[in-house]
């Protein structure tokens, strides 16, 4: 058996407990993995809600997360890229999650983690830091163009800032005052959120890149006429804006070309908290807060305070 945290129902953090589930065995095509660090995102507070329901259908309880890095313990029936014993970086297979102690990636969804490159960050290259990487590639901007990130401040966003300049692209980041020395530091000129931040931005943008939606996308595009406009969080607005959403390739070339930059320095994952798997409803609850900077990861090794079975009680 291994322990999992996830939600038994759809709803708010009271629906979130620890679970003690049977080890999953990989199927063809499949890894299995002993997680050492998973990253934490605002979509599995958003799948736990139900408002995610029509897109990620789930079967209850359902584990948390969706990006871990670990270290391979059983690999499925034909599988040659990985053996047992590999440090790998993937995204969770469709039924399994990332807070856990164990899970199942798609071996064509997985990467091997370069030795110099922490657990803690190669848990943020599946989710965080490939959806960045997706948006800037389809965006396609040459060196010395401007791009507006909206929601500068958490794990996507600060990524997105660092690929642009890693890029030669001019940066511009939407973030609330708190977040404003973080999103300075990746080399970006901040921009203060809320009403009117279209009009705090002061200049020509040749695209946005959004991660809010709703009236703040559509206060900051009227100020960036004919900018071109990908957005993760709205992509119904961004497509009456002449843009779309991000197509995510998670595949494990892509993946494994992040996790060089990250290797290589050239790219931060900006993981500014850890928190042990027992606090896992602590960590969640600091990204579904909004007030979190950078990325939030959980570090799934033993931990003495960790329950050794299912409590059957809700740990928020």
């Amino acid at each position: 058996m291994a322990l999992a945290y996830g939600f038994t129902e759809y709803g708010g953090p009271e629906t979130q407990q620890f679970l003690d589930l049977p080890v999953a065995t990989p199927g063809p095509g499949q890894v299995q993995v002993a997680v050492v660090a998973a990253g934490v995102n605002p979509a599995d507070w958003k799948v736990r809600s139900g408002l995610r329901r029509d897109s990620v259908p789930v079967a209850l309880p359902a584990v948390l997360g969706r990006e871990v890095a670990g270290v391979v313990t059983a690999v499925g029936e034909d599988e040659t890229r990985f053996s047992v014993g590999d440090e790998v970086l993937g995204s969770t297979a469709a039924g399994f999650g990332g807070y856990a102690q164990s899970t199942v990636v798609n071996s064509a969804s997985t990467a091997h983690k370069p030795a110099t490159v922490a657990f803690t960050d190669a848990a943020t290259i599946p989710v965080a830091l490939g959806t960045a990487y997706d948006a800037l590639d389809r965006l396609a901007l040459p060196a010395g163009s401007t791009l507006l990130v909206i929601g500068a401040g958490g794990g996507v966003g600060s990524a997105a800032l660092s690929l642009a300049r890693l890029r030669g692209l001019n940066a511009i980041g939407i973030a609330s005052p708190a977040k404003e020395r973080f999103v300075t530091s990746t080399g970006a000129r901040w921009v203060e959120s809320g009403a009117g931040a279209g009009s705090r931005v002061g200049t020509a943008v040749d695209a946005v890149f959004d991660l809010v939606g709703g009236d703040v996308l559509a206060d900051v595009a009227d100020a960036a006429s004919g900018a071109r406009v990908v957005s993760v969080a709205d992509p119904a607005q961004a497509a009456a804006l002449g843009g779309g959403g991000v197509t995510r390739r998670r595949t494990s070339q892509v993946f494994g070309e992040i996790a060089q930059l990250v290797a290589s320095g050239d790219l931060d994952a900006h993981v500014t908290r850890v928190f042990p798997f027992a606090e896992a409803g602590a960590a969640l609850a600091s990204v579904e807060s909004g007030h979190a900077a950078g990325k939030v990861v959980l570090d799934v090794r033993a931990d003495e305070r960790l329950p050794t079975e299912s409590s059957g009680r809700p740990r928020t």
